[in-house]
């Protein structure tokens, strides 16, 4: 699938050859920038996670429309030219080359699964791209796979652990349970918990792992083990459809009774809104509590997201809307689409959010961009966050002497 977006036009024109070397597509994009749009290549995973990906498309259309309205690129339009990788990492790939080959796109943006935003990443440093991951939450990708080409908007796994943590090492419990999908993002997120609660409370013993794969689990089996372990708290890291069975489950066979649970992004609206009257209270979240944020940034996104679509926001509208957002004002900043300058422009570059004002750090190309952390309630039969404040992504990053040992050199 793919997606034109200049303002509101539609997809025209038949795709170049797939043979374009990358000189002759860098050639094109001047050519395409100098002809009076900019364009962008999104790739993000639609059809297979469309509970966070519709939002985000929207969130990202809505970012176009402002930018275009106030005068777009320097005065080019801008154009977002979107596929859907289907959520398999050589398809995002494929799309990365058909975007920079065919399409003459002067960055990439997007991508949700972590392992589809390392293929990505690698792409783009193989190929030597700009390429601002959207949602992707693993560490490696501003980390231990860094690389110059990449940045990242949303939190990362560090920092929405090193968020939930603080609350978590408050808890009386000592014995702690895992529940995560076993891929990139479940294991990162599972390893960095572990390892910052840990260093806060050296008495807690992990006393189970349950690793069920990413839209298969078989809930009941995994909440019987959990319940054999027989722990005082669980952290689970599992999402989407996954979660509905594993909090369906647990309800039913009393997991979750007189026990903590701390869990990354169930406040999330996509997440907890299908957990309808099932929703479990008082676990430990990160998440999106839209109806409770009283800023005048957010007041001011809400308002005109509602008013194009005439729905609420979820979090990947946020995560859409900023990502666009940022590339527009780093391709301002640069004054150009080539890559290295753009990488110059992006380095520290500081804009507004919906949740304030965040930076993109130069040593590793992390967003300051925060996360909400509350509590999950039952409110007339739908789920809810409570008792929810904003983190700022700044207060939950290592030092820079800490990610120069985590990051490789350039």
């Amino acid at each position: 699938m793919q997606r034109r977006i200049h303002l509101f036009g539609s997809l025209s024109g038949l795709a170049l050859a797939a043979g374009f070397s990358l000189a002759g597509a860098a050639l094109a994009t001047t050519a395409t920038a100098q002809g009076g749009e900019i364009k962008i290549g999104e790739i993000n995973s639609y059809s297979l996670l469309p509970a966070f990906t519709e939002p985000y498309r929207k969130g990202w259309q809505l970012a176009v429309e402002e930018i275009n309205a106030a005068g777009g690129i320097n005065g080019k339009k801008l154009v977002v030219v979107s596929k859907d990788d289907s959520g398999k990492p050589a398809d995002a790939q494929t799309a990365a080359n058909e975007l920079v080959s065919n399409e003459n796109v002067v960055m990439l943006t997007g991508t949700f699964l972590s392992n589809i935003g390392l293929a990505v990443s690698d792409f783009a440093k193989q190929k030597k791209v700009f390429f601002l991951a959207a949602e992707p939450l693993t560490d490696a990708i501003t980390w231990s796979k860094g690389n110059r080409y990449t940045f990242r908007l949303r939190p990362s796994n560090y920092m929405q652990a090193a968020m939930l943590v603080e609350e978590a090492a408050k808890l009386p419990a000592k014995r702690w349970a895992t529940i995560a999908p076993n891929y990139e993002y479940g294991q990162s997120a599972v390893a960095v918990f572990k390892k910052l609660l840990s260093e806060k409370r050296p008495d807690i013993q992990w006393v189970d792992e349950q690793w069920p794969p990413q839209g298969k689990i078989d809930a009941g089996p995994i909440v019987q083990a959990l319940a054999n372990s027989n722990p005082e708290a669980i952290l689970n890291v599992t999402f989407g459809a996954d979660l509905v069975k594993f909090v369906r489950e647990g309800n039913t066979r009393g997991l979750f009774k007189d026990r903590a649970v701390v869990s990354f992004l169930t406040g999330e609206p996509e997440y907890l809104d299908p957990l309808k009257e099932e929703t479990p209270s008082g676990w430990i979240v990160t998440g999106y509590p839209w109806y409770s944020i009283k800023t005048p940034e957010h007041d001011a996104f809400l308002k005109a997201y509602q008013g194009k679509f005439n729905d609420y926001p979820r979090l990947g509208s946020i995560v859409g809307y900023q990502t666009i957002k940022a590339a527009a004002e780093i391709l301002k900043k640069a004054n150009s689409t080539d890559p290295e300058k753009m990488i110059v422009a992006a380095e520290g570059l500081s804009m507004s959010s919906p949740f304030g004002q965040i930076t993109f750090r130069k040593n590793d190309h992390q967003s300051t961009l925060g996360a909400f952390v509350g509590k999950t309630a039952l409110k007339d039969g739908k789920g809810v966050m409570v008792d929810s404040a904003y983190r700022k992504g700044e207060d939950f990053l290592p030092s820079d002497a800490e990610v120069e040992k985590l990051r490789p050199k350039d």
